[in-house]
């Protein structure tokens, strides 16, 4: 396990904060034959987002997960999944776990890992976020010569509208969302009817995490779909969500909802009920976006998700190729595992903290 620290080359801002150097931890697992998979533990530095920080996943990790697995029984990567479902959360260190053992699975059967989990698409196609500290006009006209397809913007409560307007007087075409992550209370339902009228493609989590039946209120007043993130940590909280009519668009992050496994899960559940999806992300290094890019390589993925170029966070990232985004789409790759080489070299560099565990093989 490595905990490193990346340089952002902008400033990422929510309304919870900013982030300005983003803390990752980038696990490693070798087979007996030096193959290696990678994983990405994409949790926080503070607990904005969802109640684990980086630290917390470090320590539940080294002390409770690394030593409890039972690494005989670890012939597919769902029995990962399968044998840490006893301990509860902690949802982003089991994915990350569990995405190393993806990687690994791939290069042992020299097949991508979009082959592996059933995707279809050669091409993915690609959305941005745009943060609170972006220079909007110039960095939308910049992300429409690149050809992105859908954009999420993050927004200060009751700024929304004017943002809104400013950005359709100069793209009155844009296909915008809004990202709320929670802001809101009952006694705004009012005022989000008021955005109704704005052209939106959603409002992305306008309660806070777990409230489906707010939610399923507004989503009954407004026209525009809801779509849930935080609220959703499993297939048990999406079809809750789905039923009670909470929301209408699912977003899928892996890291959120426990791992690749999981993620499978629901995207599959969601196409077999006609629910629309698209793959979330969490200003994450190459590592993680690869797999995204897998995940999103799947049928039922029909909304561009928050998978954009390396370039959109970092100066350098932690693969090699870069991903790039041309005529608003990411090719997905066809090499073993995850498709890309980790640049070991840079991964080292960026390395505040590492960690060995040796498992009992014998």
């Amino acid at each position: 396990m490595r905990k490193i620290e990346m340089p952002l080359r902008y400033p990422f801002q929510t309304h919870a904060g900013q982030v300005n150097d983003r803390e990752l931890i980038i696990i490693e697992i070798m087979d007996i034959e030096g193959r290696k998979g990678f994983g990405e533990v994409t949790a926080f530095s503070t607990p904005f987002y969802t109640s684990e920080t980086s630290e917390s996943a470090w320590l539940v990790l080294r002390r409770i997960f690394l030593p409890a697995v039972n690494w005989h029984q670890i012939v597919h990567p769902s029995n990962m999944a399968s044998q840490l479902s006893i301990w509860q959360g902690n949802r982003m260190a089991k994915a990350g776990l569990e995405a190393a053992l993806w990687d690994l699975y791939g290069k042992q059967l020299n097949k991508s890992l979009s082959q592996l989990i059933g995707g279809s698409r050669s091409y993915v196609e690609s959305g941005v976020v745009l943060s609170l500290a972006d220079k909007l006009e110039e960095v939308i006209a910049n992300y429409q010569n690149e050809g992105y397809r859908r954009y999420k913007l993050k927004i200060e409560k009751y700024k929304e509208g004017q943002m809104i307007d400013e950005i359709k007087a100069y793209a009155p075409s844009l296909p915008l969302m809004i990202d709320a992550n929670g802001l809101y209370e009952e006694k705004d339902i009012p005022y989000l009817q008021s955005l109704d009228s704005k052209g939106l493609m959603m409002i992305e989590q306008p309660f806070r995490p777990g409230d489906f039946y707010l939610h399923q209120q507004l989503q009954n007043q407004l026209d525009t779909p809801l779509c849930l993130d935080e609220s959703l940590t499993s297939l048990a909280d999406v079809k809750q969500a789905v039923l009670m009519g909470s929301c209408q668009i699912i977003n899928i992050k892996i890291s959120r909802v426990g791992g690749m496994t999981e993620a499978l899960a629901i995207h599959e559940w969601s196409r077999k009920n006609n629910i629309p999806v698209w793959c979330g992300g969490m200003v994450e290094s190459g590592i993680s976006k690869a797999h995204n890019i897998a995940l999103a390589s799947l049928d039922g993925f029909i909304i561009p998700g928050d998978i954009s170029a390396s370039a959109r966070f970092w100066e350098r990232d932690l693969i090699i190729p870069e991903v790039e985004v041309k005529q608003g789409r990411i090719k997905v790759p066809l090499d073993p595992g995850i498709g890309f080489k980790v640049d070991e070299e840079y991964l080292q560099f960026v390395t505040q903290n590492s960690y060995i565990f040796q498992p009992d093989i014998s």
